[in-house]
């Protein structure tokens, strides 16, 4: 098996229209997909994704965000629970990472817009990832989320390690 590279992060939000207006305008996304409701048994909803097989995948929508993957965002109905999202401590918990040329005035801009921005931005002057600045924020619906710019090489490069994949370096 060949793996080229990561296709796209997907994940369920509560109210898609909030989702992808807020990616849209936070960070330019565009959407270039979009499925509506798919009419599928509760057998394959079972059995393909591994949810109830009262649920249903009411609309999916693929975003696009400048050079880098897709994003795949679902709304489902009929689940019957609200679980809080995992913290990024526990397993399961996660984040999305958006590379721009500056994490600083990023991270002004977002709070101007009243985006829930954490502390920060923090930039790393030592060990592997020197040169790497970044900032955390939560999406409306609690997704943790990070911003991250880079001044050059990150720390571990310039020791001869490989280089990280980025959209601005394989642009």
């Amino acid at each position: 098996m060949k793996v080229f590279g990561i296709d796209h992060v997907g994940f369920t939000v509560p109210d898609l229209d909030e989702a992808v207006s807020f990616f849209e305008t936070i960070f330019g996304a565009v959407t270039i997909l979009t499925t509506g409701k798919v009419d599928v048994d509760g057998d394959f909803m079972r059995r393909r994704l591994g949810v109830p097989e009262h649920c249903r995948i009411e609309n999916i929508k693929v975003l696009r965000f400048g050079n880098g993957s897709n994003m795949e965002l679902f709304q489902y109905s009929g689940e019957t629970t609200n679980d809080a999202l995992k913290r990024n401590s526990q397993p399961g918990g996660f984040h999305v990472a958006f590379q721009v040329d500056d994490a600083v005035s990023t991270a002004d801009r977002l709070r101007e817009k009243g985006v829930e921005v954490l502390d920060g931005p923090t930039y790393i002057d030592a060990g592997a990832m020197k040169g790497l600045t970044w900032l955390y924020l939560r999406a409306p619906w609690g997704q943790f989320l990070e911003i991250v710019s880079m001044t050059g090489p990150l720390g571990y490069e310039a020791e001869g390690g490989p280089k990280l994949w980025s959209p601005v370096r394989n642009a």
